[in-house]
């Protein structure tokens, strides 16, 4: 386990150093011996370290940190301590707001994202039964350093017309109990950022339930332990700077948040990092039942916020830009932006002032609001894409191939003449803006966000029937339909049942006849 006697947060150099831990990444076919180095991930990795850096800075402490709970007599990040009150709630979602703003929105699994789950292990450590010491002490630990955590809960797509037990040597599974610890194989999906955190939760989410117990496991592993594979897919940090420029790739060059498949070959997860072991019933209900589902649906919902607020403010100058911003039609599409973007503000803000109870007199985020962010969250950015498409239309592409055509003397002048926008924007402005919102929308790292936005709290079903089987195991949905049997219990065959109103016998035509 990584050790610092500081009970403070990392630094950001500190977050830095903590990768060198001997990690197995694979990419391209070489090993990377150092991750925060290598040209594949040293901007997205300086992107955390500035997270880090700004919970010790006076700009932005007081909105970010507050006193741990712990008795450490340090500070953490707002979102890893449990909240009891509204004015907590409210504070952990202005701190995830103020943090994604250093990302533009576009860093979905920064540290605070598995705060959803780590926040709620002290207050809810019952859920884990036999196993409730190790919440509690994750809970102090994560808190006091806010730990840079990651998930992987998907099986890999393979065998899936099996049951899980069958595709065993895929699978992640206990082969071995030892004292020291479980020895686990398989592998899981899509670790997204993987590479750059300091530890992974890993347990089962899907529509298909574990029916086995040695399948039937939730734990944490540290990054550097022995077995543990990272096989990423392309970086698009490294193509853009291969091919590019800050310029021409302002949000891939340091926002890329590698995806990788993450793979166990006979890996010791030591007991004191078990959360749940051959228990069923757990595995495959611990995203509902031990508030993570909840807390995650916050963070999502308030990044995404941000991430439209900037989208939004792409979008206004885009127009300006192009001189369409007092076209009718061109407003109404705008308008529609702002209103998805007001929508995921307004669910972020529903969560929080409208809590749900939670364990031991904590509160949790309204499960409601969260589990309709998780529904429309995937639609608002598909169609805010859909939208700055047509908007800008072809203009997203009239752009020079990189910043190296701007500093052609001979081509410059075609430049300054025929790739200037309006309302005063020349050709280098209006160039900057078209770059910057086609990296936002249309390059790779572009198009692997709306993948991103889609799939990020589930698949398109599952997220669905999590709606209704809540409504179901709340009583919710017997009160809709109680709702409906009291509108029918007021009339019958003989007209209304009660004397509010007054039959219509004296004016029906078919009675007098």
């Amino acid at each position: 386990m990584i050790t610092n006697q500081s009970v403070l947060p990392l630094t950001g150099q500190e977050y830095l150093e903590s990768l060198k831990d001997g990690r197995e990444v694979w990419l391209d076919g070489e090993r990377i011996k150092d991750v925060g180095a290598h040209p594949a991930f040293r901007n997205s990795a300086r992107s955390v370290a500035r997270l880090y850096d700004a919970l010790h800075d006076p700009k932005y402490k007081d909105v970010l940190t507050t006193e741990t709970d712990t008795g450490s007599g340090g500070y953490t990040h707002k979102f890893f301590r449990s909240s009891h009150s509204v004015d907590d709630l409210i504070g952990a979602r202005d701190a995830i707001a103020e943090w994604s703003r250093l990302g533009y929105g576009y860093m979905g699994r920064s540290p605070d994202f598995k705060a959803a789950f780590l926040g709620g292990l002290g207050p809810d450590s019952e859920f884990y039964g036999p196993y409730k010491s190790n919440a509690v002490r994750w809970y102090r630990e994560a808190q006091e350093k806010v730990w840079y955590f990651n998930h992987a809960f998907i099986h890999p797509p393979v065998d899936r017309h099996k049951p899980l037990h069958e595709a065993g040597d895929v699978f992640v599974h206990v082969e071995q109990e030892t004292d020291a610890g479980l020895i686990v194989s398989g592998a899981k999906m899509v670790a997204t950022g993987c590479m750059l955190t300091n530890y992974t939760f890993v347990a089962h989410y899907g529509p298909v339930p574990v029916q086995k117990e040695e399948y039937a496991l939730a734990f944490i592993v540290e990054m550097g332990s022995p077995g543990v594979k990272l096989l990423c897919r392309p970086s698009y940090e490294m193509t853009a700077a291969v091919t590019g420029s800050p310029f021409d790739y302002p949000l891939s060059s340091r926002f890329d948040e590698n995806d990788a498949v993450l793979i166990f070959d006979k890996v010791l997860i030591p007991w004191e990092n078990v959360l749940v072991y051959r228990d069923m019933e757990k595995a495959n209900s611990f995203l509902l039942h031990s508030g993570y589902s909840n807390r995650a649906g916050l963070h999502g919902s308030t990044r995404l916020a941000v991430k439209l607020d900037f989208v939004s403010g792409l979008l206004l100058k885009a127009i300006e830009m192009a001189g369409t911003n007092q076209f009718r039609g061109v407003q109404v599409q705008v308008g529609e932006v702002l209103a998805w973007r007001d929508m995921m503000w307004a669910l972020s803000t529903a969560a929080v002032k409208d809590p749900t109870p939670g364990a031991n007199g904590s509160l949790l985020p309204n499960m409601d609001a969260t589990l309709a962010y998780r529904v429309f969250g995937g639609m608002a950015w598909t169609k805010v894409k859909d939208i700055v498409e047509n908007v800008v239309a072809g203009g997203l592409i009239v752009q020079p191939s990189s910043t190296e055509d701007f500093k052609n003397p001979e081509i410059r002048p075609y430049l300054d003449k025929y790739f200037r926008g309006s309302n005063g924007y020349d050709a280098v402005s209006r160039n900057k803006l078209i770059k910057l919102l086609w990296d936002a929308m249309g390059s790779e790292f572009g198009g692997r966000h709306e993948l991103y936005e889609r799939n990020y709290t589930g698949n398109h079903e599952n997220i669905r029937l999590e709606v209704l089987g809540m409504a179901m195991g709340t009583g919710e949905a017997d009160k809709l339909k109680g709702f409906v049997d009291q509108c029918m219990s007021e009339y019958d065959l003989e007209g209304w049942t009660s004397d509010r109103w007054v039959n219509n016998d004296d004016m029906r035509q078919y009675s007098k006849g």
